[in-house]
């Protein structure tokens, strides 16, 4: 049962029955847009192999670069806390802002004026056609939470973010935050 409507700036936590799931086994994403039309978010705990520098040459950075999801992974996205020095910044929700002008953000970087717990950088994004993302959730795929971290998520730890909110919903999820990502390998 669907106890909270999907929104921007919601949280969607992976249901363990989505073991397998190649994208999504143990995701924890950001509501970045809900409409009729479809829903965009990012995910929060997936960190790729790359960095900014690797990507994006000209700017020297450390900054990690996350999988976003399965959509348009040769694109590169972003989502901040500091809209009054990035201009163009949509918010999203709870003082979390989505792209702005990326030369600006090349050039914040470049001062050392930018850290990593202000922005987080994504391949790709999850996105969800009309009424799809309501399916999957009719089919337990997701559980939808309130985003209490509101601009501090940057600060969450990627590898155990999944398992914190196992156990923060309690019951059987506090089950599955202990068993192994691939349950064949018990």
């Amino acid at each position: 049962m669907i106890s909270l409507q999907p929104s921007k700036g919601h949280l969607l936590v992976a249901e363990p029955s989505i073991i397998g799931d190649v994208s999504f086994n143990r995701s924890v994403v950001l509501l970045a847009d809900h409409s009729e039309q479809g829903s965009i978010g990012f995910i929060m705990n997936k960190p790729l192999e790359y960095l900014l520098s690797d990507l994006v040459p000209e700017i020297e950075s450390d900054f990690k670069i996350y999988n976003g999801g399965p959509v348009e992974q040769d694109n590169l996205y972003f989502i901040h806390k500091i809209p009054d020095l990035i201009p163009n910044s949509v918010e999203i929700s709870g003082g979390i802002y989505w792209g702005g002008d990326f030369t600006v953000v090349s050039q914040l970087i470049s001062e050392n004026r930018i850290t990593p717990q202000e922005i987080r950088f994504f391949l790709g994004y999850s996105g969800w056609g009309s009424q799809q993302l309501n399916q999957e959730l009719e089919a337990n795929s997701w559980v939808i939470v309130e985003n209490d971290y509101q601009k501090n998520i940057f600060g969450k730890s990627y590898d155990t973010f999944w398992k914190e909110k196992m156990i923060e919903l309690g019951g059987e999820y506090m089950l599955w935050s202990n068993a192994p990502e691939n349950p064949t390998y018990n």
